[in-house]
């Protein structure tokens, strides 16, 4: 008779999986309201969002060659997935933090705007760095983000009370 091995999960593996699930979730409403907003931007302001920026720039740093209909479904997947490897790590930097999830996710949100569109993406010296853009466009972004942050703390919250049972 064969024994069944069962090893347990770390203590971080289920909550974080559950910060990924709220963050991806949590870039739909962040995405629309991007969409949704560029169009009220001035026309000199019009140009690509920065995650088709970024991506495009990726795409030519790494000398692929892509079609519109490619760059946008890669720009789709690549920000659904920095969206849910952040909220991976909301869970995992957060959830000692004693304020509402909407609060707590975004001031994290925040961060994510401040950690990525100041920090990385200017020290790798993408165009879409928020030293970059003007001043309209950069208040977009951080709106989104504390969109993305706020949706995605109440999410990881709810998700963690059902599945777990955590308050």
């Amino acid at each position: 008779m064969a024994r069944e091995l069962t090893v347990p999960a770390p203590k971080f593996t289920i909550p974080s999986l559950i910060g990924a699930a709220a963050g991806g979730a949590a870039t739909i409403p962040m995405t629309l309201f991007m969409l949704a907003m560029h169009k009220v931007l001035p026309r000199w302001q019009k140009d690509a969002l920065p995650p088709e920026k970024i991506t495009a720039e990726i795409t030519e740093r790494a000398n692929v060659s892509v079609d519109k209909p490619q760059l946008l479904g890669g720009t789709l997947m690549a920000h659904l997935g920095y969206g849910a490897s952040m909220g991976s790590l909301y869970m995992t930097f957060t959830r000692k933090w004693t304020l509402p999830p909407v609060l707590k996710g975004a001031l994290f949100g925040l961060g994510v705007w401040a950690g990525s569109y100041m920090g990385w993406l200017p020290a790798a010296n993408f165009a879409a760095a928020g030293t970059n853009e003007p001043g309209q466009r950069n208040i977009l972004m951080i709106i989104a983000h504390l969109i993305w942050g706020g949706v995605t703390g109440v999410l990881a919250d709810q998700l963690l009370r059902q599945l777990v049972g955590e308050n």
